[in-house]
């Protein structure tokens, strides 16, 4: 068996990527049982997002209030000692549930995050790390023992695509192993960095939100235009992969049938029959707050069944394949 550590490279040696977790075991992220790399940076800036550490390619932290043990009968502000900046405030007197705050303007634009290293009770935590390509292949090669048969790596995000040099390079080192490679993206990159990646890519799930424009930029920050572009160049190529187009159900966004007959409308234009429907959910309100961030969705309760249904049936009067949720045959 090939080692997957051994550098390839001086200057592949020398780039890095910043990575906000790395989950063994995931079923859900392609076939098999896989390793899943998260990778930092995200062109768009969606409200409900479960992943809102992925949006910026730097360093961050999250604080865990919970976990924070000062308070009016035991003090504690080394964080607020070690800050430079003078962003961060003893609030133990007058916000119990809250006992230490930050400025994030100033945090924004931090980039040794002193406070982090001060803690000693994991309140605070590092956002992200840099990898070599090296040290990520050490990873997957220990990790690769326990992926069933067809099982491999997927890299998800934020947007892995936003890291293309590094990206390119690791999935080179996974195809000279034999690891079978698998990507979730948005699809918005330049269209020559998007083709370019997945010609290294065997599996895609490539999110398409919403068909409209307008709607899209309207609640992603951004236009669609890239990535219905992406979707009909790959689609038009000789890619060999399998693509399963995706898209979160959202209330108010893109929960009407007129949204997904137009996505079928537009599959059956391109050939591609596979779709997957996620339901919304809140898993990631928690990062949100321990970002400092307002989560907009907080209140909204997970996606009706009958309503998921409705819009499946609407997709699968294009002769699209629909899976709901987990319900996948990957």
């Amino acid at each position: 068996m090939m080692n997957l550590s051994a550098p390839f490279s001086a200057g592949e040696k020398r780039l890095k990527g910043r990575i906000f977790d790395i989950q063994a075991y995931s079923v859900h992220d392609g076939p098999g049982c896989r390793s899943t790399v998260f990778l930092a940076g995200c062109p768009f800036r969606c409200a409900w997002c479960c992943n809102p550490e992925s949006f910026q390619n730097r360093q961050g932290k999250l604080y865990r209030a919970t976990q924070c043990i000062n308070s009016r009968e035991r003090p504690c502000t080394r964080c607020a000692d070690a800050c430079p900046y003078g962003a961060v405030n003893d609030t133990a007197d007058t916000d119990p549930a809250h006992p230490i705050r930050f400025d994030q303007t100033i945090c924004q634009r931090c980039t040794t995050f002193e406070c982090v290293d001060s803690c000693l009770v994991g309140a605070l935590e590092h956002i992200s790390k840099e990898y070599t390509v090296d040290e990520l292949m050490g990873i997957l090669s220990r990790d690769r023992h326990y992926w069933s048969g067809n099982g491999g790596v997927t890299f998800s995000g934020g947007d892995p695509m936003m890291q293309s040099e590094f990206l390119i390079a690791v999935l080179k080192r996974c195809r000279e192993a034999y690891i079978h490679t698998a990507i979730e993206t948005e699809g918005a990159a330049e269209t020559e960095t998007y083709l370019k990646v997945m010609e290294h890519i065997s599996f895609a799930f490539n999110d398409l939100k919403h068909m409209d424009p307008e709607k899209h930029r309207e609640f992603t920050g951004a236009s669609n235009e890239r990535v219905l572009a992406n979707i009909r160049a790959l689609a038009s190529s000789n890619w060999p992969g399998r693509l399963v187009l995706r898209a979160p159900v959202i209330e108010g966004f893109n929960d009407t049938e007129e949204n997904f007959h137009a996505v079928g409308e537009f599959m059956n234009e391109l050939g591609l029959t596979e779709f997957n429907m996620l339901p919304f959910h809140r898993l990631g309100v928690s990062k949100w707050e321990q970002l400092g961030m307002e989560y907009a969705y907080a209140d909204s309760k997970p996606t009706d069944r009958e309503k998921l249904l409705k819009l499946k049936r609407a997709l699968e009067s294009h002769g699209v394949s629909c899976y709901v949720g987990n319900d996948t045959p990957f």
